[in-house]
């Protein structure tokens, strides 16, 4: 069921996702309040995978602590090398899009009294995108990575079959051409039985009628 499940999702996966991932910015409402924010869309893939999967992310920095509630995802005084030693917050809002079977992710910095935007620092703001869009991409990639791992084992499979499907056809057509030779020549044998059974029947009366002969010479000798 699995597979099949598979097949019907490699045939039904919606490509609204097959240009370039985009990463806008914006102003967005987390629990905070309104914030600036960067935004972007991953599609195919599950709200709790894509959460546990970011959380992973801001946990490869230094950090005091990394949780989320009610999906949305804190890390607290993140330490960024590239930027020095001053410490970030992170936080990252994901919300379902039913319409494009896509989770909205929304990330906003709080840099110490002011929060990320292009405007405010550039550098700044490309290193988040590059890590943003990096982290959909990847996030959108690897469900239909996935698929496709559970799509060619099918195909293995089913080219595996078919193989077989062909070699027992292969066995049976040359089955039939034996059993059709071997008809062939139990006819032939068929045919030459019947006329030595006329032959042997005409010898056999022959040697009934001498057995009489000579029963009939034999009662005359007194």
């Amino acid at each position: 069921m699995k597979k099949i499940t598979t097949l019907l999702f490699a045939a039904t996966v919606s490509f609204s996702f097959s240009q370039s991932v985009l990463v806008k910015e914006g102003n967005e409402k987390f629990s905070t309040g309104s914030h600036e924010a960067l935004i972007t869309s991953i599609y195919e893939n599950k709200m709790d995978e894509v959460i546990n999967e970011w959380k992973k992310v801001l946990k490869d920095y230094k950090n005091e602590k990394v949780r989320d509630k009610d999906n949305e995802v804190f890390g607290d005084n993140i330490l960024i090398k590239d930027w020095g030693n001053n410490p970030v917050d992170f936080y990252t809002k994901f919300e379902e899009d039913t319409k494009d079977k896509a989770i909205k992710m929304m990330v906003a910095v709080d840099l110490g009294g002011k929060f990320l935007s292009s405007a405010g620092d550039k550098d700044k703001h490309k290193y988040v995108e590059k890590m943003v869009k990096e982290f959909a991409v990847k996030m959108t990639k690897e469900p239909i990575e996935d698929a496709i791992k559970e799509a060619n084992k099918a195909l293995s499979k089913s080219e595996d079959n078919q193989k077989d499907l062909e070699k027992d056809n292969k066995n049976l057509k040359d089955d039939i051409e034996s059993y059709k030779s071997k008809i062939k020549k139990a006819e032939e044998d068929s045919k030459k039985n019947e006329a030595g059974q006329v032959k042997k029947k005409a010898e056999v009366e022959a040697q009934k009628k001498a057995v009489d002969a000579l029963k009939k010479k034999l009662e005359k000798v007194n």
